[in-house]
């Protein structure tokens, strides 16, 4: 039970971070956002059974789905319909006539590797408490896991943060952060997590003096970015929420020719 209280404290953290920065539409529906996903992760735990998702295990895949999951979309999918921007309030609105099989269908794809997040920013929503209450358990997922990418669940990274490092002589450590389940994880400082170039000419990072503690770090060799907040400046952030503050950076990068390897809260 402790767990469950950290985890869906977690969430109510981000909520309370969106609100207490200034405000704005998007803002306010990630705060939203992040008390229902909430919810979920309370339900999820609270279910007398939640096997892991399995790629591998289709069968048992479904039966958690059914059993555990597809009960909690529909209030889901109305707070989005209600509050969302309004891309996202079509395709809820969408959702909300799937039937079981249709729903089930489409968090399956997701979870299969099927789609990519830009495809599917509500399944990725949805799953999210559902991968983040496996991962506290200390479960194993059967998913691919590509190089760059969660060690846990196999998930894109949506952002990048830099840390000092404790008692250290060396520049601030990177992490990665999980787009889907949420883990932060050590990576090259001098490397592109999507297609693992190193060469430092091809991987070019950009900033604004609007955002100081924000940057793009992009890759030429492949055309992806990740976003990068630097907490060495300012320890409060909580990256996946702090990060659509700079959602211009994100538009300047799109107007370049970049595409962002996992979209952020923002749907961007």
């Amino acid at each position: 039970m402790i767990v469950t209280t950290s985890v869906r404290a977690e969430f109510a953290r981000r909520s309370a971070r969106a609100n207490a920065l200034p405000p704005s539409p998007i803002l306010k529906f990630v705060s939203l956002l992040c008390l229902a996903q909430a919810e979920i992760a309370g339900a999820l735990w609270s279910a007398a059974a939640m096997p892991p998702l399995s790629s591998g295990q289709s069968g048992g895949m479904a039966a958690a789905l059914q059993n555990e999951l597809l009960s909690l979309v529909e209030p889901f999918l109305r707070i989005v319909a209600d509050r969302g921007p309004e891309q996202l309030v079509e395709q809820a609105l969408a959702r909300l006539d799937d039937d079981v099989l249709t729903a089930r269908t489409r968090l399956l794809t997701y979870w299969n590797g099927d789609v990519t997040a830009r495809d599917d920013y509500l399944s990725r929503a949805i799953l999210r408490p559902y991968a983040e209450v496996l991962r506290s358990r200390g479960e194993t997922l059967d998913r691919l896991h590509n190089p760059g990418h969660c060690p846990f669940c196999g998930g894109a990274p949506m952002i990048s943060t830099r840390r000092e490092i404790p008692d250290a002589a060396e520049a601030a450590m990177r992490m990665l952060h999980c787009g889907l389940c949420g883990l932060e994880w050590k990576f090259n400082r001098a490397c592109c997590p999507a297609c693992a170039e190193e060469k430092p000419d091809k991987l070019p990072v950009y900033k604004s003096d609007a955002h100081p503690a924000v940057r793009i770090e992009a890759c030429e060799t492949c055309g992806r970015y990740v976003k990068s907040i630097d907490l060495t400046l300012d320890a409060r952030p909580i990256a996946e929420v702090d990060d659509v503050v700079s959602l211009s950076m994100d538009l300047w990068a799109i107007d370049e020719g970049l595409t962002r390897i996992e979209p952020g809260l923002a749907g961007v």
